[in-house]
């Protein structure tokens, strides 16, 4: 006789199981993302200083940002030439660097030493740069001078100090970078590399037609986390020009921070936040239409 076993899940129980296991991340992306953007984009629309109840002014923070202010304009071409300068250079050195030392002897400890400004306090890392930068008595310079040469003002002079910062931030965060990509170097299979040179192709030809496409989803992904923290960076550019001289390395999230907790600005601060927020959006939508149109697809 063919017994039924009892199911105390039922069709109801099931359907709902997705949603109840799915609750915590949406409840947690609620509460610490969505009510906070809401909130941000509320307040971006008010006169608000901290000390009164914020005042409705509709889009005159807005108006205020493009027609009267030259300042957040300024940090806006800023933040563009950080961004590039920051990713354009720091993430292709990156790349041609973790695939050197995932060919070298002791991988364990020169992932440690190019690992240590991660995990260097940025603050730290600011002083410590500040003193090899520095004009006239920095730690460069006075090398400099050993040799006959006359140091330029790293940090002091319009022309370079945005070239000096960009520097210094992707010395920062290149161990980030390489440890993720040699992470996924690690993870291609040796036999494609020595098929091709069986076949006759040199390391150069190795690398751009089998090793590149196979590291696109890594390099989209550094690509983006890399842009959107070079877009919302500032706590480096504080500690070593303070937006300075002259506005030169003065970045939006730089401006943003000083209007919000400085000048008491929130309202306007919160514009400019979420102008920050439209900036970080479209350029990541750019790179990854642009990957994909690269094949992503194909190896993703």
């Amino acid at each position: 006789m063919r017994s039924h076993s009892y199911n105390p899940a039922g069709p109801l129980t099931r359907s709902a199981a997705p949603y109840l296991f799915l609750a915590p991340a949406l409840v947690f992306g609620a509460v610490f993302f969505a009510l906070p953007l809401a909130g941000l984009l509320y307040l971006s629309f008010t006169n608000w200083n901290s000390l009164a109840p914020p005042r409705w002014v509709g889009w005159a923070n807005y108006t205020y940002l493009f027609a009267r202010d030259p300042v957040f304009l300024k940090t806006l071409a800023n933040t563009f030439v950080f961004t590039l300068g920051a990713v354009g250079v720091g993430v292709p050195v990156s790349l041609v660097l973790a695939r050197s030392f995932s060919r070298s002897r002791f991988q364990t400890i020169w992932r440690s030493i190019y690992a240590l400004p991660m995990v260097t306090n940025v603050v730290a890392v600011g002083f410590i740069w500040w003193f090899v930068l520095a004009d006239p008595w920095g730690i460069l310079n006075r090398g400099l001078a050993l040799l006959g040469i006359a140091g330029p003002a790293w940090l002091n002079d319009p022309s370079i100090a945005m070239v000096s910062v960009i520097m210094v931030f992707i010395w920062m965060h290149l161990g980030q970078n390489m440890l993720l990509f040699s992470a996924d170097l690690g993870a291609i299979d040796e036999s494609l590399h020595e098929a091709a040179r069986i076949d006759g192709a040199g390391e150069a030809r190795v690398f751009w037609a089998i090793t590149l496409p196979l590291l696109r989803p890594m390099i989209l992904f550094v690509l983006v986390t890399s842009t959107i923290t070079a877009v919302s960076y500032f706590a480096l550019i504080l500690v070593l020009t303070e937006g300075g001289p002259v506005n030169s390395t003065n970045v939006s999230a730089l401006y943003v921070y000083g209007m919000a907790f400085t000048d008491l600005r929130l309202g306007r601060a919160s514009a400019a936040a979420y102008v920050l927020l439209m900036v970080i959006f479209l350029i990541s939508l750019l790179q990854l239409r642009a990957m994909r149109r690269g094949g992503l697809e194909t190896y993703g």
